[in-house]
């Protein structure tokens, strides 16, 4: 009832995201539903069936990535002062997350059997009706029992996947997993209290200084690092009076968010060797994809005889490459933002750099299914022929399904990941920062990302499709 109520009550923006999720779930249903209907067809055909059944865990994966990104950004789960007081901990919050996923991918699942049935031919009054007797084997009784538990593969798939992201953590676990903080001019603090990205200045301003020298209202000796950053550079954020930022920004920064934004839940920082782990498995991918539509013998070299050949080579190819792309990812935006902070940077750079560095782990993955996706669709776009048959309308349906949850995920992962900045940038602002500076940091991180992921896209759709071509 309580995840009815919440489900009620949210913001536009919000239902937005949980329709999306409806839809994504109403057309993975649809192509399961599908795929039973091609097997009660074809029963002399088992393989043809399983291939296909194959092929849609690639819009379930996408289905169940989009509902995880929307349970993090679903603001009324959130921990909030004052919750655990009338029992709604993190245990409890997390339960109503996964049962607003489970509403929201069941409400699709249901729309996808009525659609299934109305083209079966078994629901009457509308248009279209039993569009497609002969491909849904509309002579043959349904298999309820299977139907049902093809429909509630999505449903199970994303409350299961809800509730490993957002169970409740032992404190030590939290403390290891937390994000890692920036000490001062990008380094790594190793110890004491660090700083988010945002929490800088003139340089020199977050220096110790005795407390006994500002109760006799003695003026602290100006250090090296203050004098040599007296005057900013034209276009730099301007300099706060001398301990200004450290007593107003941390308590902005660091503390809770603005009245009326929800804070962000924690992500960790990118694992350093993910980055290494990702480009073997893109590797690996591409190779599975080469020797696909090839025979048990290449060039005189016998391959291994567990390595599949033909439609299954290409889906386990393309797996491992959008799984290489996502895990390697967060590091390469990890490495943009290292990259615009190179070679003595401004206050621009530095704003645009950390940024990036501090939401690699939140925006990075899905920047990579994206590029994995987006090299697909190129290199599907090159094999296409109008005259094969297995280009038809479920194989749009399944890549506009694809396409489209990997979309919503990265723009919902871009909605966090200005929730999580929404503290920093009151920071900003109140300091005197101008909306023109974020404007433009915001515009530089985009630019930066478009121009490590675009051309690493179109590179991995030229090696995948240049073995396919032949």
């Amino acid at each position: 009832m309580l995840a009815l109520r919440l489900t009620r009550s949210a913001r536009p923006a919000v239902q937005l995201r949980r329709l999306l999720v409806a839809a994504a779930s109403a057309g993975t249903g649809f192509l399961l539903l599908s795929t039973l209907g091609h097997a009660l067809t074809h029963p002399e055909a088992p393989a043809a069936s399983a291939i296909r059944l194959a092929w849609c865990v690639v819009p379930l994966a996408a289905t169940v990535h989009l509902a995880l990104a929307v349970a993090r950004t679903d603001p009324g789960t959130r921990p909030r002062p004052g919750l655990a007081a009338i029992g709604l901990g993190p245990a409890r919050l997390m339960a109503v997350s996964a049962m607003t996923t489970a509403l929201s991918t069941l409400l699709g699942s249901m729309l996808a059997l009525l659609f299934f049935l109305h083209l079966r031919g078994d629901l009457t009054g509308m248009p279209f009706d039993g569009a497609a007797r002969d491909f849904l084997a509309a002579g043959r009784p349904l298999p309820w029992p299977a139907a049902l538990t093809l429909l509630t593969l999505a449903p199970v798939s994303s409350s299961v996947a809800v509730v490993l992201m957002l169970r409740p953590r032992d404190a030590r676990v939290a403390a290891r997993t937390a994000p890692r903080m920036f000490g001062r001019f990008g380094a790594y603090a190793t110890t004491g209290p660090g700083e988010t990205f945002g929490a800088y200045g003139r340089f020199g301003s977050r220096a110790v200084r005795p407390l006994a020298g500002r109760a006799a209202g003695t003026a602290p000796a100006p250090s090296a690092e203050a004098d040599g950053a007296s005057s900013p550079p034209d276009g730099a954020l301007p300099a706060p009076a001398d301990g200004a930022l450290g007593e107003t920004a941390p308590s902005a920064v660091n503390g809770s968010a603005p009245q009326g934004v929800p804070p962000a839940r924690d992500v960790p920082a990118p694992d350093p060797t993910a980055l290494p782990w990702g480009t073997a498995l893109l590797a690996v991918g591409l190779a599975v994809e080469a020797y696909a539509d090839r025979g048990p013998d290449v060039g005189g070299l016998p391959l291994p005889g567990g390595l599949p050949t033909g439609p299954a080579a290409v889906l386990l190819g393309w797996t491992l490459t959008a799984v290489g792309l996502a895990l390697a990812g967060p590091g390469l935006t990890h490495l943009c933002g290292r990259l615009l902070q190179a070679a003595r940077p401004g206050a621009l750079r530095l704003l645009a750099g950390r940024g990036l560095m501090q939401e690699a782990s939140r925006i990075g993955r899905p920047l990579g299914v994206v590029c994995a996706v987006a090299s697909g669709a190129f290199t599907m776009a090159r094999l296409y022929d109008p005259a094969d048959p297995s280009f038809g309308p479920l194989t749009i349906l399944g890549a506009l399904v694809v396409a489209g949850c990997t979309l919503a995920t990265l723009l919902t992962a871009a909605v966090e990941a200005r929730q999580s900045r929404a503290d920093t940038t009151a920071a900003l602002l109140r300091l005197g920062a101008p909306a023109r500076t974020l404007r433009s940091a915001a515009a530089l991180r985009t630019g930066a990302l478009l121009t490590l992921f675009v051309p690493l896209t179109l590179a991995v759709a030229e090696l995948a499709a240049l073995p396919l071509m032949r």
